[in-house]
């Protein structure tokens, strides 16, 4: 049985999708699991084990096309649903089961509040598309693998203070009204009493240094010095990881970490909190998600904005660094 599994993008999505590949791999004892994606995140899932053959999307999808008809796939399971997708699947002219965004309810959410969202995580509802099988969740969580010799050396690569545990700080998020503000992260990082690495990408890399100007010594910044496997290696090595709602919480959770997770213009009733699976111990437990209830602005949007639509940005500075440590001691 020959599958064919679409995610284009992007990073926190392609990761809650490893349990598909997974199941079916382990479930299916004659599948043979390909890949589709962009470019820019085949590494990924260079690793996974469950993965016979990552495909790429071309830059002339016609070529893209072609080289998927050649592979003569049975079935293909299509958890991006576009229309980019939907021009494959009739190409292919194969039996298709493809995710359903919801996108109807999450509009009621963030236009008018009304929340008619199913109370299940998307992870669920991206194995659903395999239930025909007879794929059941094995409740493992999620994947994310390394490659050997791609992590960090933590004996050189950090601090001598940090070698020995540190709280892991993702200070980005591709939009504004995700991220946690910076006069927020100053204090909160001022109030830890742990040594901090801050996370991010080259885009984060000033307000990284900004911060890490009020402590050299607690604060080491990471952001932009790291590919994203050796960043999320170093997720793996911290005690604890904060984060906004962005790709390294999802990450985090993979490798089974303690997370407080920061929720701004979203809400976890979209089903995207931090997953660790049924059959992990205490993992509930392992998640503190904290969130300003009750404004009625809130969730503004399903991915975010460039700045708060009202302008006061309640959802997240009312997200007190008190709070943060408070989850952060309850965890550790």
């Amino acid at each position: 049985m020959k599958f064919l599994v679409i995610r284009f993008s992007s990073i926190g999505d392609i990761v809650l999708t490893t349990p598909v590949m997974r199941c079916l791999k382990t479930q299916i004892s004659t599948a043979e699991v390909h890949f589709l994606t962009k470019k820019s995140f085949v590494g990924l899932m260079e690793a996974n084990p469950y993965i016979d053959k990552i495909i790429t999307l071309q830059d002339d999808f016609n070529n893209t096309v072609q080289a998927l008809i050649e592979e003569d796939y049975d079935y293909v399971i299509d958890l991006h649903h576009n229309l980019r997708t939907l021009r494959i699947k009739r190409s292919l002219k194969k039996q298709t089961f493809a995710f359903d965004k919801l996108n109807f309810k999450k509009w009621l959410l963030t236009a008018f509040k009304i929340n008619k969202m199913p109370d299940i995580h998307i992870v669920d509802r991206y194995l659903a598309t395999a239930s025909n099988f007879g794929v059941t969740n094995d409740g493992k969580g999620l994947d994310y693998f390394i490659p050997e010799g791609k992590g960090v050396d933590v004996g050189k690569d950090l601090p001598l203070s940090h070698q020995a545990g540190y709280i892991g700080i993702v200070i980005g998020a591709t939009y504004f009204t995700k991220r946690y503000p910076l006069d927020n992260l100053k204090s909160l990082c001022k109030k830890i009493n742990h040594p901090v690495v801050l996370l991010g990408g080259k885009e984060d890399a000033a307000i990284g240094a900004e911060i890490a100007a009020t402590d050299q010594y607690k604060i080491y910044n990471a952001c932009g010095k790291f590919s994203l496997h050796e960043s999320a290696d170093l997720v793996r090595n911290a005690k604890v990881v904060v984060s906004n709602d962005t790709g390294l919480m999802h990450i985090a959770a993979a490798f089974n970490k303690p997370i407080v997770s920061l929720w701004g213009n979203t809400v976890p009733e979209l089903g995207m909190y931090p997953y660790y699976g049924e059959k992990r111990s205490d993992s509930y437990a392992k998640s503190n998600i904290l969130e300003v209830k009750g404004l009625g602005c809130r969730p503004c949007s399903k991915i975010g904005y460039k700045k708060c639509p009202k302008g006061h940005f309640k959802c997240m500075v009312e997200i007190t660094p008190d709070s943060v440590i408070s989850a952060i001691s309850r965890l550790l």
